[in-house]
């Protein structure tokens, strides 16, 4: 369950959930919005997201993904983020 920070960032956001079914996209799991958010955000979408769930947390979800769902990062996304969190997380 996504606290009621959450659900307004991705209320926020919505157009990036463009496939999620409305009435699903306030549930939809963390590893789901740190991918799409580092994927697809601003650098003030990156930054609002540390704000609310915080940076260690957005950088252990970025290194639990595993195999398909670590294939979803783009792999410069995926190299910019490592050596980002690898320094301030």
């Amino acid at each position: 369950m996504n606290s009621p920070a959450v659900k307004a960032f991705i209320r926020k956001h919505s157009n990036s959930f463009w496939y999620t079914p409305e009435d699903k996209k306030e549930d939809i799991s963390e590893d789901m919005l740190v991918e799409f958010i580092l994927n697809y955000g601003t650098l003030d979408d990156v930054t609002e997201l540390f704000r609310i769930l915080g940076i260690n947390k957005v950088a252990q979800v970025f290194f639990s993904a595993t195999g398909r769902k670590k294939l979803n990062y783009y792999p410069e996304i995926h190299n910019y983020f490592s050596l980002f969190f690898n320094k301030h997380a």
